[in-house]
């Protein structure tokens, strides 16, 4: 882990997408951070050591899912499938299927494999199975505002963790989607996740704070940023009137915020590669790109003892 120097800093942005703003201070103590995305290397010994079970290998329950024929009430995960050609970016159903057994053993489905992918992050793990996996390593998922900063590196204020431009000097630093989204890619993973580190690290010695696999977080999403202060209500009570509000109308399965972006954010279609982006995801969710890292508290630095 990477111990990050507290500090202010101005968090969201006003220039690209809604959920994003208002663009507002933010102050986060000293924390540590998990210098790489968790690996499928890293998720089978834990798996090995505790016999854990993930959401996408469960039976599902039929009234989280209601309207769905019992059926269709198969364990698995989505999958990203590219297309053929260009298709309409408003509809995300042509590139993401249902996959049935689909899971972290097996990404893509039955008959996917990990065995040459131990350095990838996992991936088809929901926000419960993240959560476990850093309680079992004395951890916990960031916080957005955690996440947000370590992503940034140290950097100024600028639009991506690099500085303003997506590409300087025509270099890909982070693993996105190159090309024409959802059926060319020529970043060179063929659309899909890169062993972690293969991208240069940010300012703090990070790695791929910003795209492969977007990356779960602890807080409950909101349309819009919630700015200090502006909440009266006493933390408790609010934490349950937050993870109503965030599900999806119809649903009852709370939301998350993801931070990082990932291998499919490509700059004509999902502009979140960069240290202010995020996305909602159900709790319930696995998908071919979510994975996650883990933080840990650390205690505020003191001045050393002096005998007398």
């Amino acid at each position: 882990m990477v111990r990050i120097p507290g500090g202010t800093f101005r968090m969201g942005s006003e220039e690209f997408y809604p959920n994003e703003r208002p663009a507002h201070e933010r102050t986060v103590g000293d924390f540590e951070i998990d210098r790489y995305e968790v690996t499928n290397e890293d998720f089978t010994a834990f798996v090995a050591a505790t016999g854990y079970v993930t959401v996408a290998e469960r039976p599902m329950n039929a009234a989280d899912y209601p309207g769905v024929a019992p059926e269709d009430l198969i364990p698995g995960g989505l999958v990203f499938t590219p297309t053929s050609g260009p298709v309409d970016l408003n509809d995300w159903r042509q590139w993401w299927r249902w996959v049935p057994g689909a899971q972290w053993r097996h990404p893509r489905g039955p008959g996917s494999s990990i065995e040459d992918r131990m350095r990838h992050p996992v991936v088809q793990v929901s926000f419960e199975d993240a959560s476990a996996y850093a309680a079992w390593a004395g951890k916990r998922l960031p916080t957005e505002v955690e996440h947000e900063y370590a992503a940034r590196g140290g950097s100024a204020d600028t639009a991506f963790a690099w500085g303003d431009e997506p590409y300087p000097g025509g270099a890909a630093l982070a693993n996105s989607w190159i090309g024409a989204f959802p059926y060319d890619d020529r970043g060179g993973f063929d659309g899909g996740t890169a062993p972690v580190g293969s991208f240069p690290p940010n300012g703090y010695g990070l790695f791929d704070m910003i795209g492969n696999v977007w990356e779960w977080t602890s807080d409950f999403y909101t349309t819009r940023h919630l700015v200090p202060g502006q909440q009266s209500v006493d933390p408790e009570k609010r934490a349950n009137l937050l993870s109503v509000a965030s599900a999806e109308p119809g649903s009852r399965i709370p939301r998350r915020v993801l931070k990082g972006g990932s291998h499919l954010c490509s700059p004509d279609y999902c502009l979140r590669f960069r240290p202010a982006a995020r996305s909602p995801q159900s709790d319930d969710s696995a998908t071919t790109h979510i994975g996650f890292r883990c933080a840990r508290d650390v205690p505020p630095r003191t001045a050393p003892k002096v005998r007398p």
